[in-house]
């Protein structure tokens, strides 16, 4: 019976696997509420549900494209980063600044409004220019390739010879930040009334404890060396933890 451990087992994952990693990334380098954020919550008060959501929209498509360089650099490296020793050291850094990130998100205050003034572009093509303010504000800020580096080490994000479910963890990527951006504006929207900077402030808070125990609980597993028992023509192939 081969016995594969966490870091082989990541990567040997299938399309279904990497497309659920590649969504929680997505969702997780949304979440936070930055100043894209914020102001995606004001168009949706102000303006329109879909307005706010075409601000998402364009802050996803920064996302993807800072995605993409991260994971092209870390694939030039990848033979470094196989190594099990360095594989280690990453996942340990990527959860302490995962941590890190938690806790700032936890400790952060949303400003109250961001500023809004419409270009001519949005002035002529609503939901177009919507949607270049939304990248333009969110591709202003290249620290997100840390979080990227961060989350790509964690799950184990990076396959060699397997283009098409890279792609697909791409894609998924894409499709969590799209859903999180998607829901954030209709709950905003069917609770306008009694939407206010403190349910924004609580949302942050929330969010920053998730990030916070996922990270804990990766180090956990990275420090312990779980082992999986995999059974390639069982009834069940999912792998089963064993100490």
């Amino acid at each position: 019976m081969p016995v594969l451990n966490f870091q082989e087992w990541m990567q040997n994952v299938g399309v279904f696997e990497e497309i659920m990693k590649g969504f929680i990334i997505g969702v997780l380098a949304s979440a936070p509420m930055g100043p894209v954020g914020i102001l995606t919550i004001q168009r949706t008060l102000n303006k329109g549900r879909w307005e706010g959501f075409a601000t998402g929209i364009g802050a996803s498509i920064s996302d993807i494209l800072y995605a993409v360089i991260t994971g092209y650099f870390m694939y030039l490296v990848v033979d470094i980063i196989e190594n099990p020793i360095i594989a280690l050291w990453i996942k340990l850094v990527g959860s302490l600044l995962l941590f890190a990130f938690g806790i700032y998100t936890f400790r952060s205050i949303p400003k109250h409004k961001v500023v809004d003034e419409e270009t001519p572009i949005e002035t002529k093509h609503k939901l177009t220019g919507f949607i270049i303010s939304g990248f333009a504000i969110t591709v202003s800020n290249p620290l997100i390739i840390l979080l990227f580096v961060a989350l790509f080490g964690q799950f184990t994000f990076i396959l060699v010879d397997n283009w098409f479910t890279q792609l697909m963890g791409y894609l998924s990527i894409v499709a969590g930040a799209l859903c999180w951006w998607f829901a954030l504006t209709w709950l905003v929207d069917k609770a306008r009334a009694k939407f206010s900077h403190k349910v924004v402030w609580w949302i942050n808070r929330v969010i920053g404890i998730v990030v916070m125990v996922v990270s804990s609980l990766m180090i956990v597993y990275a420090l312990t060396g779980h082992t999986f028992h995999y059974i390639p023509f069982s009834d069940d192939p999912t792998p089963q933890i064993v100490e």
